[in-house]
């Protein structure tokens, strides 16, 4: 019963996005990246979702740009 209310929760989210309107930002994309990796029936979704939604980068950035997270990374990996 608690994942099928977490499912009701996230279509409640999703309807919520679609009535605001206006351009799919990166946190949407990035959202609707992490549910393609809930489908793929791999052993270790919890860890794609979650890498699916974190800045994969090592180096450290010489200053912060915002003052909160942001709930997934925007940037894109190099050669990638």
């Amino acid at each position: 019963m608690e994942a099928r209310a977490k499912l009701i929760d996230l279509g409640a989210f999703m309807d919520r996005v679609g009535r605001a309107g206006g351009a799919e930002d990166f946190r949407m994309a990035a959202f609707r990246s992490a549910l393609a990796e809930l489908s793929k029936g791999d052993p270790h979704r919890a860890k794609s979702v979650l890498m699916t939604l974190s800045d994969p980068t090592t180096e450290p950035i010489p200053a912060a740009t915002t003052k909160a997270a942001c709930g997934a990374w925007p940037g894109k990996v190099d050669g990638g």
